[in-house]
């Protein structure tokens, strides 16, 4: 008992959270609704960029090639057509000299040219019955946004002689948001309903089901709101807004499902409402927490990469996943205790078979130690080698492609093939001569004879790779050069020139920026910070799992096991994405490559959602394991209760990255079904079938930690049932999960026939 006693009272949380039911759950409706407002308009703020890092040369080159030669940067391409005439039909040439000059009138639009106007071989298509006008739009993404939303509609479509299409990278980006914003509707609207019927089956009750979906919500809109507020602070990413909904939604049923079977678990055993919400904190509740903590690590670990891509999945993955841990331990209690044992009502399982349902106790998810979970582990722990040994060899086997990854950018193809602005594009990759977009600007700073940059031109130009230089181009003390690499405008060989270009001596300051140079410091800059990232993760991940379990052997078992889990992920990343199989039936365009911020976030969110499962498991099977000694007892144990939760969990959160993974934007939908893989692999094959063989394995010295840890363990450690050290060996169900002493049990009791008429009983 004094392990115990030297902890706050078990009972205040619990007295806390549940003392005005009512009141806090208008509270809660209160504040969501003030974050509906909050969170208006939020997609509007955001951008869609953000994959390059703002302290990189290539950054810097840009926003100077920008604002000193602003006219060179166009950032609008109308792409005009004149069917069966030749672009220098007299009929042709006159509507697109028109058409130019209205483009030159238009407000907060610049350097305006076309190749009527420069002749230059780059604007004219190969077929000769093609040409551009390139223009500028001013301002940041927004506003050049809403200037293009403006002015396009009447300059699209046919004008006489000829048909405009409308693209260019300011064209990308709205198409980008607009389609991002329209898909994400479409999630929810798929994933919501499917979640509802997913979750009537696990429980049963409607009732029960409605819980986790309103938690979900809760924690959706709240993240929206918070990261409205960033925006005035920072860049955030448009796509963070998917992290949003699917972590949203899978979290806050996962900790729901985890709280709401404890509790329906304590009534079925015997236990008053308010004593069966107090124990299920004290269980429950202690693990939602703890796998709150691991998961918003996971996450914060991409704080430390420069790209505000990355740092905005931080920022919305870390907000929902603490607001959707607060509402379920905040709002969920005090629905609870409103509910009673009517959260088993309206079970449409009965009413669907026709005959009375399962009890709540008896649930499919929430079962005993028999059935389907109870054969699985006694074949698993029977043939442990066999199932330790051919499950890794078959996760190695499937994450093999990934070690053929290419890294690339993003760029249009990102789009559906019908979007106007991917059409353009890939219709200048294909028609028009040289590499369009794929050019090398070098910008030149400091003072310089003509001579002294013809001398540099012709070095440059010697370079191997090399195509052609144009320029150059000179604005008081500065000038830019254009090189034209012979090689495809991302690939090896350009890359390699950009490195080339950057040693290349000179007698001015040289910046190099372009597609391949993007692509050079975006490599850089997560190669530069990605041991950092990995070691706050497992760092931090060795700690939580100590704390847990008192084991070294298992937190480094749950690193090793968690890396185990995505594998499947990353080789199906390359083989479906990178390669393009299933592009068909998937409805996007391969590229190629892997855009280089992908992996990394792709990395965090499953790793941290792995490790959501893993302390659920691992939770159970410590407190089963303190309670008997029984190490392969607690083991099968922990898999037989927990199993069927964590397959629940895992399939309804699947739906949900599944419906994200519906998106027409290719780097989403990657995101969505790479992420879908990884939950069920990790669910279906680490936690069922290696995770228990290798515990079977390592034996009793699974519980392993030196003297000095041990020590620390048993001041500091924690556990589902309280502060480590033994449980009671038997007892009820309650004390069996750290019942509270008789002091604050009795409180409780007292608080309960105080409100008994506020709650219903």
């Amino acid at each position: 008992m004094s392990g115990v006693n030297s902890a706050p009272r078990p009972g205040r949380w619990t007295r806390i959270v549940t003392a005005r039911p009512r009141l806090s759950l208008l509270l809660a409706l209160v504040i969501t609704a003030l974050a509906v407002f909050a969170g208006s308009g939020a997609a509007d703020r955001m951008g869609s960029g953000g994959w390059d890092a703002p302290d990189a040369e290539s950054t810097y080159a840009t926003k100077a090639l920008d604002r000193e030669f602003p006219a060179a940067r166009p950032n609008l391409l109308l792409l005009v057509d004149s069917g069966q005439k030749s672009v220098d039909d007299p009929a042709v040439v006159a509507e697109a000299a028109r058409l130019a000059k209205r483009l030159a009138g238009e407000k907060d639009v610049t350097g305006v040219g076309s190749y009527w106007q420069t002749r230059s071989p780059a604007l004219r298509a190969e077929n000769g019955r093609e040409a551009l006008i390139a223009a500028r739009i001013e301002g940041d993404e927004k506003a050049a946004g809403e200037v293009l939303e403006r002015i396009a509609p009447g300059y699209r479509g046919v004008h006489g002689p000829v048909k405009v299409s409308v693209g260019g990278p300011v064209a990308v980006i709205h198409d980008m948001q607009t389609i991002i914003q329209e898909d994400l509707l479409r999630a929810e609207m798929i994933a919501l309903p499917v979640t509802l019927v997913l979750l009537v089956m696990v429980f049963g009750s409607a009732v029960a089901a409605m819980l986790p979906l309103g938690i979900g919500i809760v924690a959706i809109l709240g993240t929206n709101a918070i990261l409205r507020g960033l925006t005035e602070f920072t860049d955030v990413s448009v796509f963070a807004q998917n992290l949003t909904t699917a972590l949203g939604l899978g979290l806050a049923i996962d900790y729901a499902l985890f709280i709401v079977r404890r509790f329906r678990e304590e009534l079925a055993a015997g236990a008053e409402t308010r004593e069966a919400v107090g124990i299920t904190l004290r269980t429950a509740g202690r693990t939602v927490l703890f796998s709150a903590l691991t998961v918003a690590v996971s996450l914060a670990a991409m704080l430390v990469f420069p790209q505000y891509f990355l740092r905005s999945f931080a920022y919305a993955g870390i907000a929902v996943v603490l607001l959707a841990a607060s509402a379920a331990l905040i709002l969920l209690p005090a629905a609870l205790i409103l509910l009673g044992h009517r959260v088993n009502a309206l079970d449409l399982r009965r009413l669907l078979r026709g005959r009375a349902g399962k009890q709540s106790g008896d649930d499919s998810v929430e079962g005993g130690e028999s059935g389907g979970w109870g054969r699985v582990v006694s074949v698993v722990m029977r043939r442990a080698p066999i199932f330790a040994v051919a499950t890794t060899a078959a996760l190695v086997l499937l994450g093999l492609p990934f070690l053929g990854v290419k890294f690339g950018i993003a760029d249009d193809r990102q789009l559906p093939s019908n979007a106007e602005s991917h059409v353009v594009q890939q219709h200048i990759r294909d028609a028009f001569p040289g590499s369009p977009g794929g050019g090398l600007d070098v910008f030149a700073e400091g003072k310089a004879t003509p001579a002294q940059y013809a001398e540099y031109r012709d070095r440059i130009a010697a370079l191997p790779g090399v195509l052609r230089v144009d320029g150059p181009l000179v604005s008081g003390a500065n000038a830019t050069f254009t090189v034209l690499p012979e090689e495809e405008a991302v690939g090896e060989e350009s890359q390699r020139l950009v490195r080339e270009l950057r040693a290349e001596p000179a007698p001015f300051e040289t910046s190099v920026t372009g597609s391949a140079a993007r692509l050079v410091d975006s490599k850089d800059a997560i190669g530069d910070r990605l041991p950092w990232a990995a070691g706050i993760i497992a760092v931090v991940t060795l700690l939580l799992v100590f704390l847990l379990t008192g084991s070294v052997v298992i937190p480094l078992q749950a690193v090793v096991l968690n890396g185990l889990s995505l594998t499947a992920m990353f080789g199906a990343v390359v083989w479906v994405f990178q390669e393009g199989h299933l592009a068909g039936p998937l409805a996007f365009t391969a590229t190629g490559s892997i855009e280089t911020t992908l992996p990394v976030l792709m990395f965090c969110v499953a790793f941290g959602l792995s490790m959501d499962y893993g302390v659920f498991l691992l939770s159970r099977i410590k407190e089963e394991y303190d309670r008997t000694g029984d190490h392969e007892h607690a083991v099968g144990y922990g898999l037989r209760r927990t199993g069927g939760l964590i397959t629940a969990a895992a399939v309804i959160l699947a739906v949900v990255m599944v419906a994200i993974g519906t998106s027409r934007v290719s780097n989403t939908k990657m995101l969505g079904l790479g992420i879908a893989l990884a939950v069920v692999m990790d669910a279906m094959v680490v936690r069922s079938l290696l995770v228990p063989s290798v515990m079977k394995l390592t034996g009793r010295a699974t519980w392993w930690a030196p003297a000095p840890l041990r020590a620390f363990h048993s001041r500091f450690g924690l556990s589902e049932g309280g502060i480590s050290g033994p449980a009671p060996a038997g007892g009820s169900a309650g004390e069996r999960d750290g019942a509270e002493p008789a002091g604050p049990e009795q409180e409780d009791r007292d608080d309960l026939d105080r409100d008994k008429a506020a709650v219903g009983g």
